[in-house]
């Protein structure tokens, strides 16, 4: 992770696709309500490669245990390309996981450390100082582990948060209300993890 902070995806803005030209925006996830969310892949991108495969996201969502009441509104779950300044991304109706840098040990900000201490020791990642700032070494079990754990769920706390608001249209409580929610919620399905996922 470049930095803790989430932005939204610059080709969404107020969790609408904007449109090029005059043309009308193709129907998908971001424009169109789902029946089901779709969970969809896409390539990574240059120096990045996905961990998460769409079996995988399937698999974490069968142990979400309000899974039918917090996929309401939610039209898609995307492994996206890689970013350099975000792990993961949500719009409204669409939550993008980032793919992974190729070298799995990863540079964070003090900062950026701070606020994922809880995960970084929940999953025994080793850390330390670096040029930059702090040097995690993540292994592949442990990275995937962190994008489920703390950005898939980061980004539903956003989307918990725009559902459960009167209108529907904004995430209003922002990224506090979205990391409580993760860490809240990685501590309900740990045990449940492990048991699919394996321990650490």
């Amino acid at each position: 992770m470049r930095s803790v902070n989430h932005k939204t995806s610059p080709k969404v803005i107020d969790g609408l696709v904007q449109k090029k030209n005059n043309w009308s925006a193709t129907a998908d996830y971001y424009n169109t309500e789902q029946t089901l969310p779709v969970i969809d892949r896409q390539r990574p991108g240059k120096g990045y490669r996905h961990l998460l495969k769409q079996k995988d996201i399937y698999d974490f969502i069968s142990i979400l245990p309000d899974w039918n009441e917090l996929s309401i509104g939610l039209n898609a779950i995307v492994l996206a390309p890689g970013s350099w300044d975000a792990w993961g991304y949500h719009s409204r109706g669409v939550i993008e996981v980032c793919a992974w840098e190729v070298n799995i040990w990863t540079e964070i900000s003090e900062e950026g450390y701070k606020a994922e201490l809880h995960i970084l020791e929940k999953l025994n990642v080793p850390c330390e100082p670096s040029e930059n700032g702090v040097l995690c070494k993540f292994t592949e079990d442990t990275a995937k582990a962190h994008q489920l754990l703390a950005t898939l769920l980061h980004e539903l706390g956003h989307h918990h948060d725009r559902m459960t608001t009167k209108t529907k249209l904004h995430s209003s409580r922002g990224e506090t209300y979205a990391e409580e929610y993760a860490k809240a919620y990685s501590e309900r399905i740990w045990i449940d993890y492990q048991k699919i996922f394996g321990v650490f």
